[in-house]
Formats: C-alpha cells, structure tokens, sequence
C-alpha cells in the first residue's frame, strides 16, 4: 500500500522557533555588553538527527527528521518494507505515531529501507539510500535527565524531567518553578528501576530524595567528620544501602589545549548509606588522606564496590597530572561493611589516562566507564570516550562506534544489559544529548541515535543541555509539585555517623 503524507506541518513552527532564537542572541549580545551565545548547528550528514544506518529498539519513538543541505527545492522520502510503502513529501519527515508503531512491529528484527530523493533550486539531484534496523530487544521506556544552559558562568531554570521513549510524553520531576530556583542533579535509578531512585535538590531547603519502596523521603546525607554532603553514587540493588563519595569540588578555567574549564576535587572520601538505620558508615580505608576516592557503584549483584581513585596532586597546578584509576572492594550486604583490600581492575599508570563514571551492567559482565587523558570532569573534554570492559574476562572494548570526537559520558544501562544511554555534545561540542546504543553479548556496539523528538528541529531551537541521562522501566512515583512541597514542608531525615 502507498500512503501519501503530504508536506511537514512543523516546517512554520521550526521557522518561527528559530526567529525566536535569533532574537534572544541579539538581546542576549546586548544586555551582557558584547557577550556572545553558541547556538547547537546540524552536523554533517545530509539528514538530522542522524538516523542512517542506526539500530533502534522495536518500541522507540518515531525517528522524525529534517534534511539539511542548503537551497532544497524539493524532498521527496520513500520508506519500504517488504509491500509497505510510506512516503512522505517536503524537507521534514514527521510519522504518524500509529503508521510508526504498526511498521515497527512488522519489521521486527529486520532493515527498513529510506530513500531521499532532493532537487535542488539551482538544478540537480541529491539520492541517498540508508536503512535502520529494528532490533527485537526492547528498550527500557523511560529517561530522565537534568536539563541545563551548557554555560559555567552561571546557572538557572534548572529542572529533571522524565521522558517516555516510546512517544513523546514528558513530565517535570523536579524544577526551578517549584523550589526558589534551586541547583538539581543526578537522578539515578538502581539497575533502571523506577522504584529505585534518588537525586539531589541543593540549598537550604533541599536534601536527597530517595524513591524507595513507593515512598519519597527527604534525606540529609552529611555529618560532621565528612568533608561534605554526599555528592556521587548509586543505590545497592536490595535498596537498603548507597555508596557515595564525599567531595569538595571546585571549578577553574586554564589554557590546556581546547578544554575550557576543569572541575576537580580538593578532597574526597567514600561514604555508605544505611537507609534503614539512617546511619553513615566512613570506612577508614575509603577515605584516606592521601588518595582522592570518588564514583563509586556497587556491583550487579551487589557484593562489590567499584571506585575511582588518584593520588593527591596540588590542584589546579597539576591537574594535567591528575589520573584515576578503578578500584575494587568487596562488600557485605549483611553487614554495610566492605573489605579491607582493594584490588586494582584499571591501573591508570599503565594505561596513562585517567577514567571516571563506572556502572555496571545489571547482568554482570560489563563495566563500562569514561576515558579522558586526565581529571575527573570530562565533559568539556573532547578526547574523552567511553570504553567497556569484561568483568569475566578482563577483556576491554574500546567502542569506536559509539565515541565521537567530542565527550562522550554520564552512560546508563537498560534493566536487561542490551541497551545504554549516554550524553554526548558530538555536533556542535557544547550542547549535550542524550544518545542510544545497542550491546549484543559480545560486546559490539552499534551507531549512536539521539532521543527522538516529535519536532525534527527542537535540538536546533533549543538552547539547553540533557544532562546525565539514567534509564528507568517505569515512571517515577512524584512529580515537580510533589518534590516541591516537600522542599518546602518537609524535614530532612538526620543521618548519623557509624560508630
């Protein structure tokens, strides 16, 4: 059957949108007396987002897209599979979400064909044909990320919102309109499980919210004798411990090839959390004076902790020098304690780089982490990539398929270890989103895809970040309302130090 779309419905509204843009910039230009913003630009390919040759999960949202060569007369698409027909008109191509879903279930595990037929307004004719390939292993639907203007001058309007992948619904978690504009970050899930979350709302109202068990609480993970509030960390799958890092961070600019920025530690220390007992536990050989520890997660089945360390250096001076690597401690679920001799898994010396960000896959077999040639704060960057290695074999994957030449981090996994999600600022290098890949069970990674958007020119018109991404199986039981009356209302639970 052919069915005939017609031309893109979006195609004012992207117009609009990027007047819009425009005139923000020259106010913007105005009033800071010459300042200047960076506005997110396509990327080289003929068609954005990047759609070509990816690998999609069979309930992913529709792929909508725009070409973006210069002095387009016409675009003609043509979609096929098998005696499916679709073709659609005009320089956006944005499905129609049942259309979508019907040819996805149909193409399950195997290729759905494209073909871009262009005319140009100064003669001629473009064609490209690519294919996208719908993989059986669902995805988990849900995402969270913080999102935030890519500037380090200052921040504002910050919010965590949660989007259903499979369409395009999307709800505020926690937001600037709901608690005084205050700073939020890192909702993390344990294993991609929605009823296993906290993240942090900071200020003097704020605190961590744990989502545990179907109750929100507020909690105050400080206490004197740390060398502050928790800061880094996951929740150990039986939901009744966290492991976090304790951490005095501090930002700097310097002139060290095309990084803008470095945000490095002056102190840190590993703390465990006992949600049950609301205690902290401060083992003395997790926070020792002469070694910086941070990252840490537990292990798939929760026996072990995987960390980041480095030895003290004088910061900023040698930052350049400043290289981390993984750890490993054994851990008693029973107790909270962990052992007395960590093992080295990633030796930074050997490797002369440095790594951050660890998260192990929920079956076991992987860790995957971030790799940049120093520090601790990767995302401005550009050499930084991800890379994976086999907790079974002690094989690494250096995942070329997944790097770009700009950061790539802040990577999650899927509850079933098929999928991960990460953010990259590949493109333009400063704005940052949150983009897909597959993982078989050799390890092979396929071509990235970035969340798809029911407006194919929304990361154009957009002037924020998606900041760690984490996948979830499910919604979160609150909402922005929620968390802000509890900001408001509630008092944080008292943790005490462990003695």
């Amino acid at each position: 059957m052919v069915i005939p779309i017609g031309s893109s419905i979006n195609m004012l509204k992207g117009i609009l949108n990027k007047i819009a843009v425009s005139a923000f910039v020259l106010w913007f230009c105005s009033a800071c007396g010459g300042a200047t913003v960076e506005v997110a630009t396509n990327s080289d390919t003929f068609i954005y987002p990047d759609y070509a040759g990816v690998t999609v999960p069979v309930n992913i949202a529709p792929l909508n897209f725009h070409y973006t060569a210069a002095g387009i007369k016409k675009a003609a698409t043509t979609v096929r599979f098998n005696d499916t027909v679709v073709e659609f008109s005009g320089k956006d191509v944005v499905w129609d979400m049942q259309q979508w879903k019907s040819l996805l279930v149909s193409a399950v595990s195997d290729t759905i064909s494209f073909t871009s037929e262009l005319t140009m307004k100064g003669g001629g004719k473009q064609t490209y044909e690519w294919e996208v390939y719908v993989s059986p292993d669902k995805i988990d639907p849900y995402v969270s990320y913080r999102l935030i203007e890519p500037a380090y001058e200052v921040w504002h309007e910050v919010e965590i919102r949660e989007r259903c992948i499979e369409n395009f619904e999307e709800k505020a978690l926690s937001d600037w309109k709901n608690t005084d504009n205050s700073c939020m970050n890192c909702h993390i899930h344990s294993q991609a499980r929605s009823d296993l979350s906290m993240f942090y709302v900071r200020g003097k109202k704020g605190g961590a919210f744990l989502n545990r068990n179907g109750e929100v609480r507020k909690l105050a993970l400080n206490a004197e004798g740390m060398v502050s509030g928790t800061v880094y960390g996951e929740i150990h799958p039986s939901g009744r411990y966290g492991v976090f890092s304790s951490n005095v961070v501090l930002p700097g600019f310097h002139a060290l090839g095309s990084q803008r920025m470095e945000v490095y530690d002056t102190a840190s220390d590993l703390v465990i959390t006992d949600f049950d007992k609301n205690e902290l536990i401060i083992p003395p050989h997790l926070s020792r004076n002469d070694v910086f520890e941070t990252f840490p997660v537990f292990s798939a089945d929760g026996k072990s902790i995987y960390y980041c360390v480095a030895d003290t250096l004088p910061v900023p001076r040698e930052v350049d020098k400043l290289r981390y690597s993984l750890m490993k401690v054994s851990f008693d679920p029973k107790t909270g304690k962990t052992g007395s001799r960590p093992e080295v898994v990633w030796d930074a010396q050997q490797h002369q780089a440095s790594i951050c960000h660890p998260k192990c896959s929920p079956d076991g077999k992987w860790i995957m982490y971030t790799v940049a040639d120093y520090g601790t704060f990767p995302i401005w960057h550009t050499e930084c990539d991800l890379e994976m290695m086999n907790l079974q074999t002690g094989e690494i994957v250096k995942m070329k398929a997944a790097n770009s030449d700009r950061s790539d981090t802040y990577h999650s996994w899927s509850s079933d270890s098929r999928w991960f999600v990460f953010a990259s600022k590949r493109g333009d290098g400063k704005y940052g989103r949150a983009y897909f890949c597959h993982v078989d069970e050799h390890g092979n990674v396929t071509k990235p895809f970035v969340l798809p958007q029911e407006d194919p020119w929304l990361y154009e018109d957009s002037l924020r970040s998606y900041n760690i991404p984490d996948l979830s199986d499910g919604p979160a039981n609150f909402d922005a309302e929620m968390i802000g009356r509890m900001v408001k209302e509630t008092q944080a639970e008292i943790f005490k130090i462990s003695q």
